[in-house]
């Protein structure tokens, strides 16, 4: 879909105008209805584990801040923000529940991890990207437009409307069910297609070596840090495949989508996103390989 969406903007079909108009609607519309329907039609209470859930927040809280301190390692201050979110925000909303239906035939407990991360995600990425906006400065009108970028951030409504429709057990009738998970699909298709149309194929390369620092924290470094701590808590199956994919899988898509819509070139993002997505086919299937090996999946 990234190779369609970046051959189609060679033609008249997928111009640059059009191209932002389709990642305004992937940030704006698409991905906070997905976002909402997978914890919305997620059994809360009866598939609660408060301590996968408090895992999952600490270690991506930790991911955050480790990706945030190196991220000072870069001259260049625009690259920081960008940097920071494509090493820590994996693609559970658009590729989690592909792999655990791949692998398992359910999501299992992959709500348990969206529960437990994507907000933290989303939160950190709004405040990251506001703050460390090129040419911003850190204060109280800085500050102030960060929490209003959190507030009125589309995606973070989505999982905050999401995460109270599951807790209250609202009901969804058929008609809404079903014209919300057909709006939903749109967002990884075109979040593609804008993803690869966007691509600067001269820019990428001027950040190559910051995107493949990203890479390797998000598919290898953090995988190899927190997994173990995983197992030793007890993880095992669907659970521990479910935190894998957290850890592992690669940069979402939503990366560039933020970036580009707050203010950032994107180029860093697009970079990370191409590799991680490509790499993650030797990558995951390793790690995956790995715990089948030891007897815990």
């Amino acid at each position: 879909m990234m190779v369609l969406g970046f051959a189609l903007h060679k033609t008249p079909l997928l111009s640059d105008n059009f191209a932002g108009k389709l990642n305004d609607f992937v940030f704006k519309a698409a991905l906070p209805v997905q976002l909402f329907q997978d914890l919305a039609e997620s059994d809360f209470y009866s598939a609660w584990d408060g301590g996968v859930v408090l895992f999952c927040l600490g270690v991506s809280l930790a991911s955050v801040l480790i990706a945030l301190a190196v991220s000072f390692l870069w001259k260049d201050k625009s690259l920081r923000a960008e940097f920071t979110q494509s090493s820590y925000r994996s693609s559970i909303a658009l590729l989690g529940a592909a792999l655990m239906q791949n692998i398992y035939g359910t999501t299992g407990p992959l709500s348990l991890i969206i529960l437990g991360s994507v907000p933290l995600y989303n939160v950190a990425a709004v405040i990251l990207l506001t703050l460390m906006t090129p040419g911003s400065r850190l204060n109280r009108q800085t500050l102030l437009k960060a929490v209003k970028g959190i507030v009125t951030n589309p995606i973070i409504i989505g999982v905050v409307v999401g995460l109270l429709w599951s807790v209250l057990r609202i009901p969804e009738p058929t008609f809404f069910s079903s014209a919300v998970s057909m709006f939903a699909a749109t967002a990884t298709p075109l979040g593609l297609i804008a993803l690869g149309a966007s691509i600067n194929l001269k820019q990428s390369v001027k950040c190559l070596k910051p995107a493949v620092v990203s890479s390797v924290f998000k598919l290898i470094l953090f995988v190899a840090a927190f997994t173990p701590l995983a197992i030793l808590m007890g993880c095992r199956g669907d659970v521990l495949v479910a935190i894998l994919i957290m850890l592992g899988s690669p940069t979402t898509v939503t990366c560039f989508t933020m970036a580009r819509s707050m203010g950032h070139e994107g180029t860093l993002s697009a970079s990370t996103v191409m590799i991680t997505t490509i790499c993650s086919a030797f990558t995951f299937t390793f790690w995956l390989y790995l715990l089948k090996s030891l007897g815990l999946v």
